[in-house]
């Protein structure tokens, strides 16, 4: 009985170590890479502003930085709790594989494509929660350390859990998710550069 027990083990060991793994360290790279660059990127764009940069608005319909700050923030507490309470938790549907496939790129762009504008959901809109830029980063940089300890290390199978998607595009996976968090910042930092290319923007 011993010995077939070790025997079962040996035949066994070699499929074992060639399972593949949840993501690639490739993709795991990628996604980490781009979320600390638009992380830069939104820490570059609201350091060192005067108290009338912070709140200047260019219209009355339109954000100021401080509330486009706000809402990159608060997004990132939300886009994660999708991913990790909704799109992770429901089923893997890995026969679906070939419906995400090469929609990485497109998902970036359009995520960050500023000319097609959309209105934030009525939880995502900006109320002054955060006084300061300081506090703002604060909280978003709690919240983006999340979500990339979350990538680097996450045994889950990301490409598997599927979702509906807008179209173009007919579904998306929890991967391209993180993407979608990561471009989300991307696009309102451009909006916070917009704010400052206006004419009446304080100097």
């Amino acid at each position: 009985m011993r010995k077939h027990f070790w025997l079962l083990v040996i035949l066994l060991a070699p499929a074992a170590a060639q399972a593949p793994e949840a993501l690639t360290q490739q993709e795991r790279n990628f996604a980490m890479s781009h979320l600390n660059a638009t992380r830069k990127r939104f820490h570059d764009s609201i350091t060192g502003l005067t108290e009338a940069q912070w709140t200047f608005k260019p219209g009355p319909d339109r954000w100021s930085i401080a509330e486009c700050a706000e809402h990159i923030a608060r997004s990132e507490d939300f886009l994660y709790g999708m991913l990790t309470e909704k799109i992770m938790k429901g089923p893997a549907s890995p026969e679906k594989k070939a419906e995400t496939k090469g929609n990485d790129e497109l998902i970036l762009k359009f995520v960050t494509d500023r000319s097609k504008k959309a209105q934030a959901p009525e939880p995502l809109r900006p109320t002054g929660q955060w006084a300061s830029a300081t506090e703002s980063l604060a909280h978003f940089n709690e919240s983006r350390d999340r979500t990339i300890a979350y990538v680097e290390k996450t045994p889950d199978d990301l490409r598997a859990h599927i979702i509906p998607s807008e179209p173009p595009l007919k579904s998306m996976d929890a991967y391209q998710w993180v993407l979608v968090i990561s471009g989300h910042s991307a696009r309102h930092t451009a909006q916070i550069e917009e704010v400052k290319a206006d004419p009446k923007y304080p100097k």
